[in-house]
Formats: structure tokens, C-alpha cells, sequence
């Protein structure tokens, strides 16, 4: 997801500033001793997880992540050796019934580079009657030269031991912890809550009580990143600060698709523009 922000030396002030909160509410948690923290319910690692999907609904409505049908976001992602990619994510009017039972809202997510699709991805989101946004799978592709290159990371909640996670908890605590996805070896990725007031300037706008996350791959144990939630809005910045050549991921534009493309963005296969 080139702002003012988006020079070297802000953004290395930045990275230190988001190391130092992160470090922060790790001695904080560690001060809380044996007591049960915050999210303690939510899946954590590789636990299989029972889900009822009448408890399930295509109707996602929390404040840090609001997918109604149409939504879309558009970000610009940078990095410090010079890339630059576009970031395309629309909410579609489609649902999809995953393996687990649950029937999950289908959203699409295309990076774009020189003109040139590189990734395409299907994800399926879905919330529970307590407001938790599930991440229930997605069908990935990586394009080279317009030919699918790798399709890992894929992953159906129900399929070959592949669990469903948590994508944005119903009322975001500072120390929550949880698992968002979950298949051995290919999706690893965790979450944790650092602060629920922070600020984030993007070319979108400047904002105020943002919700800041830590998120990590188990397979990739030095994949480090700091995602920032807007309320009413959803993401807004990503800041990749280990594991990476530190790319810095901005939301530019938040605007609704049109009733075709909503629908094509959930109908038009990987690899093809709609």
C-alpha cells in the first residue's frame, strides 16, 4: 500500500519509531505475568479450529477493515532498490462456500508492475457474530513474462489440513495475538496488536487513532512487517522492515468499483485484467 514520507531518512525515523512501540508493548506484555491477555480465544497457531458457518456472514462490517461489495483500494508500493508497484484490491460481489462450510466474501488483489500484472490473488474473507474477520484461504498466482510462475502460498481453510485464522479481531486489544492463516509449510503468517493510537500520513490523507500491527511468517522467520488500520477505512500503510529490500506500501485513492467490475473482479480468472 512519493508522499513526503517517502524519502529515506523519514522513513528509516519511522521504521525506528514502530521498532521502538513494538519493543515497548513486548516489555509490557512480559509484565503481565501469568494473567490471561486479551484474544486468548483466538487461534494462535496450528490448533484446528471448529467453525459454524450459521455464525458465519458475507456482510463484513468491521470498523478497521469494512468490505462492502464494490470497495476498492488502490495503494503504491516502493522500495529502497527503486521498485515500484501498483496495488489494485476490490471488494467483489461474489461469495465462495470454502471446504470448511463457511461461505466467505471474495475479494481480489492485483500488483501491477511497468504496466505488467506480476501477482493476481482471490482471498475469502468472512465475520462472525462477534465481529472477527476470518481469513479463510486464498488462490494466488506470481506471473512471468504473462505465464503463471508459482502459485505457493495457496491455501483453502478445510483443505489438506489448511486452518482458517484472523484477520482484524472484533475489538482490537494491545497485546492480541493470533494466527491469520494457517497450512504447514506454506502459510505460516501471524498477527499481533501493538497500539490502537497511532497516526499515519499517506497520500490518501492524514489520520489519527490508527491501529497499528506486527505481522510475521513462521516460514520466513525474518519477514518483518507494520501494518497501519484506518476506522471506516481499512488499511492504510504497510512497512516492510526485515526480510526485504523495506518497501513501504501506501494507500493513494479508496473509491467504489462500478457493478460490472465488481462482478468481474470475482468472476475473471488469475492472470486476466478486468
Amino acid at each position: 500500500m512519493t508522499s513526503p514520507l517517502s524519502s529515506v531518512p523519514v522513513q528509516r525515523l519511522a521504521v525506528k519509531t514502530l521498532l521502538l512501540i513494538a519493543a515497548l508493548g513486548v516489555l509490557l506484555s512480559g509484565c503481565r505475568g501469568s494473567e490471561a491477555g486479551p484474544g486468548d480465544n483466538l487461534p494462535q497457531r496450528s490448533e484446528p479450529v471448529k467453525l459454524d458457518p450459521q455464525s458465519f456472514t458475507t456482510s463484513i462490517d468491521n470498523p478497521y477493515w469494512p468490505m462492502a461489495p464494490g470497495s476498492r483500494w488502490t495503494y503504491r508500493e516502493t522500495d529502497q532498490e527503486g521498485g515500484n508497484q501498483k496495488v489494485v484490491v476490490t471488494v467483489a460481489d461474489r461469495v465462495k462456500r470454502v471446504a470448511s462450510g463457511v461461505t466467505a466474501r471474495v475479494v481480489r488483489d492485483t500488483v501491477i508492475e511497468d504496466g505488467k500484472l506480476v501477482e493476481d490473488t482471490f482471498d475469502w474473507y468472512a465475520q462472525d457474530k462477534e465481529g472477527n474477520v476470518w481469513y479463510l484461504g486464498e488462490d494466488t498466482a506470481e506471473f512471468e513474462n504473462g505465464k503463471v510462475s508459482t502459485k505457493e502460498g495457496s491455501f483453502e481453510a478445510g483443505v489438506k489440513g489448511a486452518q482458517a485464522g484472523i484477520i482484524m479481531p472484533a475489538r482490537p486489544k494491545t497485546g492480541m495475538r493470533y494466527r491469520q492463516e494457517y497450512l504447514k509449510g506454506q502459510a505460516e503468517d501471524k498477527g499481533e496488536i501493538l497500539s490502537t493510537d497511532e497516526m499515519a500520513e499517506v497520500p490518501f490523507g492524514h489520520f489519527r487513532n490508527a491501529l497499528l500491527t506486527k505481522d510475521t511468517v513462521g516460514i520466513e522467520p525474518n519477514v518483518l512487517e507494520y501494518k497501519l488500520y484506518v476506522k471506516g477505512l481499512g488499511p492504510v500503510l504497510t512497512l516492510g522492515v526485515s526480510g526485504g529490500p523495506g518497501s513501504r506500501e501506501e494507500l493513494i485513492k479508496r473509491d467504489m468499483a462500478t457493478e460490472k467490475e465488481a462482478d468481474r473482479a470475482g468472476t475473471i480468472p488469475l492472470g486476466k485484467r478486468y
